[in-house]
């Protein structure tokens, strides 16, 4: 292993090169969830409202329940 300056300069390359091909899979992957809000979206489907229930799914149940209650209490003090 060569090393430059203390790093070992190997190391440093293959560790760069797998977060480029990491980020270039997250490129493919953010184009492939585009194409599929464009077809929901051709379907009929609210995208902004796919893209809250997706929000929403990732939550754990109690942060959950509790913006729902936030959000709940807001409406009720601007009366919507």
């Amino acid at each position: 292993m060569t090393e430059v300056g203390g790093i070992a300069s190997d190391r440093l390359r293959s560790l760069i090169e797998r977060i480029e091909r990491l980020e270039e899979e997250k490129k493919a992957l953010g184009s492939d969830i585009r194409d599929v809000y464009a077809e929901a979206k051709s379907a009929g489907f609210d995208t902004k409202i796919m893209r809250t229930i997706i929000k929403l799914r990732k939550m754990n149940a109690s942060d959950r329940e509790e913006q729902e209650y936030l959000l709940d209490t807001y409406r009720k003090a601007l009366d919507l």
